[in-house]
């Protein structure tokens, strides 16, 4: 593809892992327009397995050496719609040129379907029964149909599921899968489907973000399309073995800080089916045990970028924003999307790294306008919030707030990643499975 020809530099080995693509133009650089030499660059090689891994998800993703039976042609159509829903014509402009690449006819009936699909998010009914009075509208979407024999009953699918993930995440569902494989896609293609519109939520709120710090804005995308109202969703539930319900679980009622566990809707691969690539991608062996990450592992290169790239921005504690608040910029943006088992964890470690656990069960209990009881934790979930809303809304204002806080540039790059890494990482285990009660409890 043109990206390839354009950015592909060389293939070398990382850290021992698989040869994989290594891009001249870092993409989240591009698209949030620093050049080379702007002091933002240097901010964010202070995380550089983060900046290298959340390319190498771009590479692994987008400009995959083994499509593994999902097109370029069908991952820039995904990628150019998500990019328009999030009102971004940087980014949407960026994947209608790699589009045209592969399959230029392809481009006006997209343009007419993100059109119809734009809305603001995230939103939803929520399965919770404690947390029905925060339900919203809900704003269920269909290709319009004149655009279907265009698309295509695949490609079809493919963008009614990415408007699932990018509007209403919480209402992701086992039938959801079901309308994928009905229009043709197999496990691993769900698996690699979820980890690119999830990918992209994170890759285009970092590039906002950069752009706010840097004193620029997002331009937003105008479509030159006819109006096109929206039609009902093309799926047919037929019952498939590659789907199965939860069934009778024990679900939790509302956001806790106490361990959930986590039940997929799609089968993981057993233990003993795991290749080596695959055992490599899981980075930390007792993964194995972990369904979620066996389930993700059926796209090796995606997960073990991903996993890089989550452990950099939350680990690497040399300099910037504290552990703690990083976990509180997760656990906002959990709460924000929607993702009870995702705000469990994080919320928890956020009580552990900074011994309060009384404001940090307020944010789950009042949401992310709640009092946290200073000014920096109050800046950084203002600004995690704002990041994690569809279009994000982060602005010069919350930069300001972080500012006056005492947080450097260093640290307000931490919270913009945090914050976008959760809109990843909540929508890969909403789209998946759901959460459960454990039985000790």
């Amino acid at each position: 593809s043109r990206a390839r020809r354009r950015t592909a530099e060389s293939h070398r080995p990382f850290d021992g892992s698989p040869r994989m693509t290594v891009l001249t133009a870092d993409v989240i650089d591009l698209l949030a327009g620093l050049p080379a030499g702007a002091p933002l660059r240097g901010v964010r090689e202070l995380r550089p397995r983060a900046r290298e891994n959340a390319q190498r998800s771009f590479a692994a993703l987008l400009e995959p050496a083994d499509p593994r039976g999902v097109p370029l042609a069908e991952r820039y159509a995904v990628a150019f719609f998500v990019a328009a829903l999030h009102d971004d014509d940087d980014a949407a402009r960026f994947y209608a040129d790699l589009l045209d690449d592969e399959a230029p006819p392809l481009r006006d009936p997209l343009v007419r379907a993100a059109a119809a699909g734009r809305t603001t998010g995230p939103v939803g009914v929520y399965r919770e029964p404690e947390l029905s009075g925060e339900s919203g509208p809900t704003v269920a979407f269909g290709v319009p149909d004149a655009l279907v024999t265009a698309l295509g009953d695949r490609l079809t699918a493919a963008l009614e599921h990415a408007h699932l993930l990018v509007i209403r995440p919480r209402e992701s569902s086992s039938d959801a899968l079901r309308a994928l494989v009905a229009a043709g896609w197999d496990a691993d293609q769900i698996v690699t489907l979820s980890q690119l519109v999830s990918f992209l939520t994170f890759q285009l709120r970092v590039a906002a973000g950069l752009r706010v710090l840097a004193g620029r804005s997002t331009t937003a995308w105008a479509s030159t399309a006819d109006a096109v109202p929206p039609g009902s969703p093309h799926g047919i539930l037929a019952p498939t073995a590659l789907v199965s319900d939860a069934g009778d679980l024990a679900r939790p009622a509302a956001f806790t800080q106490q361990g959930l566990g986590w039940v997929p809707w799609l089968r993981p691969l057993d233990r003993d089916e795991l290749s080596a690539e695959q055992r490599d991608s899981l980075i930390e062996p007792a993964r194995a045990g972990m369904p979620y990450f066996r389930l993700l592992a059926r796209d090796p290169e995606a997960l073990r970028a991903r996993t890089l790239t989550d452990l950099d921005i939350f680990t690497n504690t040399d300099g910037g924003l504290p552990r703690s608040a990083r976990e509180l910029a997760a656990a906002v943006a959990s709460r924000r999307n929607g993702c009870v088992f995702c705000a469990s964890v994080h919320a928890a470690v956020a009580t552990r790294e900074s011994g309060r656990g009384d404001d940090v069960q307020r944010l789950l209990d009042e949401g992310v306008d709640a009092d946290l009881g200073d000014p920096t934790w109050n800046a950084v979930s203002a600004a995690s919030a704002a990041l994690a809303a569809t279009p994000p809304a982060f602005s010069g204002t919350h930069v300001e707030e972080l500012r006056a806080a005492g947080l450097d540039e260093v640290a307000i790059v931490d919270v913009v990643n945090g914050a976008a890494f959760f809109s990843w990482a909540n929508r890969l285990m909403l789209s998946l499975g759901e959460p459960e009660v454990p039985a000790r409890r």
